[in-house]
């Protein structure tokens, strides 16, 4: 098992469902490991610190069917500073949408930043219903997958894994609308504030 870089893409990272996903993968992976939250002044820092890993786990959310600018910032570092010996790379990605497959444009992403850069390319787990799969009864089908995630990349395998709650749509955008409700009564906004854009300007 080799020496593990984990690295939480997320904007909100000290505070990130990311977080969580990182802490069940480092739980079930037996060899050493370090993580590290991308943040605009630690770019470089990174890069340089690839060089001493023989794998990198990359843990963000789906930000508009695409990788958040957190991490494509730090990508577009990574490309001007490359380390020396190319660490081989696996994602974890999850989106508020219930399908995992929504995810699944970030993933190409990253896979064509790797052919590009030459870096190889392992294992991806795509989660669906992100936000919200670990606070449920269902949390048991992530684990399940985030332990397959890492035998994968302990045994250097290029497999793609998803899970999601097995639940209809229907039940699952009526669990979603009230709980932002909720939470938006709990900030101050109305239903009816969030139902149009001007939310967006204040």
């Amino acid at each position: 098992m080799g020496k593990l870089l984990i690295i939480n893409g997320s904007p909100r990272a000290p505070k990130s469902n990311s977080k969580q996903y990182v802490a069940l993968f480092q739980k079930y992976w037996n060899g050493e490991s370090s993580k590290v939250n991308i943040t605009p002044k630690n770019h470089t820092e990174i890069c340089e610190d690839m060089a001493h890993y023989t794998d990198v786990l990359l843990v963000f959310p789906l930000y508009v069917d695409s990788i958040p600018v957190t991490l494509h910032n730090f990508l577009k570092t990574l490309e001007q500073h490359p380390p020396k010996q190319k660490p081989r790379i696996s994602m974890v990605v999850n989106c508020g949408f219930l399908e995992p497959e929504q995810n699944q444009i970030a993933v190409e992403m990253i896979k064509l930043f790797c052919k590009q850069q030459g870096y190889p390319f392992l294992s991806v787990l795509c989660i669906g219903g992100g936000e919200a799969i670990l606070n449920t009864p269902f949390r048991f089908l992530v684990k399940r997958k985030i332990k397959q995630l890492v035998k994968s990349v302990a045994s250097h395998q290029s497999l793609s894994f998803q899970v999601t709650m097995p639940i209809s749509k229907e039940t699952y955008l009526k669990a979603s609308t009230k709980y932002w409700i909720r939470y938006g009564a709990k900030n101050g906004v109305t239903k009816e504030q969030m139902d149009t854009m001007e939310i967006e300007t204040n």
